[in-house]
């Protein structure tokens, strides 16, 4: 039910971006807000790497796009390739379902980087939260760019 649930949510995601131009998706439709589709996408992307491959899995390595000198840098994307980001997200979702489908259980456990210990079933639920969360934003920015509602 947590695999389904988290498809879901991450094929809402899609579906919101579904058919728009490289310009659409870089446009942020609520200003002064600077948050856009594409930022959503390049943001999940390191959502889904930073709770299965760094708590989950355990590996420690650099986002994709953001960095401590520039911790937003998912949402900056100004010059940023929709391709790019859309098969690096679609890489980390990948990669996230093969790290749960190889875990023993939901109750294997992982690390935060603030030494907080998460099951891989509170990962799962929190993902849907995540995602859930975002895809209101992406509900509001796909409305406001071609009136597009409901996918």
């Amino acid at each position: 039910m947590l695999d389904g649930w988290l498809d879901f949510q991450r094929a809402t995601l899609a579906l919101k971006c579904d058919g728009l131009t490289p310009g659409q998706l870089r446009e942020a439709a609520v200003p002064p807000s600077s948050l856009t589709l594409l930022g959503l996408v390049r943001h999940m992307a390191e959502v889904e790497r930073s709770w299965f491959t760094m708590v989950l899995g355990g590996e420690r390595g650099p986002f994709q796009y953001s960095s401590d000198d520039n911790p937003d840098g998912d949402f900056e994307v100004t010059d940023a390739d929709p391709d790019e980001a859309f098969a690096t997200w679609q890489a980390e979702c990948a990669d996230a379902r093969r790290r749960a489908a190889a875990a023993p259980s939901l109750d294997v456990t992982g690390t935060t980087r603030r030494g907080e210990e998460v099951s891989l079933r509170w990962i799962m639920i929190h993902m849907i939260e995540e995602y859930a969360r975002h895809n209101g934003h992406a509900d509001l920015l796909r409305e406001r760019i071609d009136g597009t509602v409901g996918v």
